[in-house]
């Protein structure tokens, strides 16, 4: 009997949704690479499209940290909420999600910071039995040495690090594909190497 190809890492863009956390613009100076986790959340709200999968966006205490950086498009996103619980699963995201994807499988899950809401959210969404890919390109924290022990603390308790471009061939599956040129493009610019998920930078 074939596994659960899903329980391997592979990707539907009709069971799956992106989680887009907390990249607000009161952390850019203080989070690492702040600028290039912006260009994949850019990437993946124009990728999310193309995929027609909704995109969720965390706001942590917006009264007193502010808004998401304006150097983010979100006018598509199906949901902008705010939050005080770190975990980006909270009632209002849960209840959205069971509306807009019934069939939910995985989770896309990208932003800030990675040690702190992007660890807690993995955590309640594997509870949940939903498969999580964190994006290493697009995930950081203040510390490279939260960064990287997050990523491996994840990764050990059953989550897929990836990054952006694998994420959209996985989705695309086949040159065929209808969405294949525009994607192509968003992939021209390679995951940058300073984000890498590597044991030697720890």
């Amino acid at each position: 009997m074939a596994r659960n190809i899903v329980k391997l890492g592979a990707l539907e863009a009709q069971r799956t949704a992106f989680l887009l956390c907390d990249i607000q613009e009161t952390f850019r100076p203080h989070v690492k690479h702040f600028g290039e986790v912006v260009k994949v959340a850019n990437k993946m709200m124009v990728a999310a499209k193309h995929f027609k999968i909704p995109v969720y966006v965390s706001e942590q205490y917006p009264k007193g940290l502010g808004h998401t950086t304006k150097d983010i498009d979100v006018c598509n996103a199906a949901l902008v909420y705010e939050k005080t619980k770190f975990s980006m699963y909270t009632p209002e995201l849960q209840e959205r999600l069971k509306r807009d994807v019934p069939a939910l499988e995985t989770v896309v899950l990208f932003g800030i910071e990675a040690h702190v809401c992007i660890e807690q959210t993995v955590i309640d969404l594997l509870n949940e039995n939903i498969s999580v890919h964190v994006l290493a390109d697009g995930v950081s924290s203040r510390s490279l040495m939260d960064r990287g022990l997050a990523l491996q603390r994840m990764q050990s308790i059953g989550t897929f690090i990836t990054t952006s471009e694998n994420v959209l061939f996985k989705l695309m599956k086949d040159k065929n594909h209808p969405a294949f040129k525009h994607i192509s493009k968003l992939n021209k610019e390679p995951t940058v190497d300073t984000l890498g998920y590597t044991m030697s930078k720890l």
